[in-house]
């Protein structure tokens, strides 16, 4: 079944750029190196907040690759940008 990974956290604005870059740089990374990951998403609430969701065909290799994120060369540059981070997992049960 399908999961969902959601990253909320705040980027300084004049970081947002690079953020998109180094982002960038990690999603091919980890689409090269894992399986699973069918879509991406970021957008910015009215506070400025980010909500970053990636979508995972199945827990299991979600679970793989956030494993695997602390090796990552990729991951350490996309997060140092980013302060205030949560993370939250949820299964998807309905979609029309």
């Amino acid at each position: 079944m399908a999961v969902v990974r959601t990253t909320r956290f705040q980027v300084d604005p004049a970081n947002v750029e690079e953020l998109l870059t180094r982002r960038a740089t990690l999603i091919s990374a980890v689409r090269a190196g894992y399986q699973g990951l069918t879509e991406t998403r970021l957008a910015r609430l009215e506070d400025g907040t980010f909500v970053d969701a990636w979508r995972w065909d199945s827990a299991e290799n979600m679970r793989t690759a956030l494993a695997a994120a602390p090796t990552l060369p990729e991951a350490g540059p996309a997060f140092a940008l980013t302060v205030d981070a949560t993370a939250d997992n949820a299964e998807i049960v309905d979609e029309r």
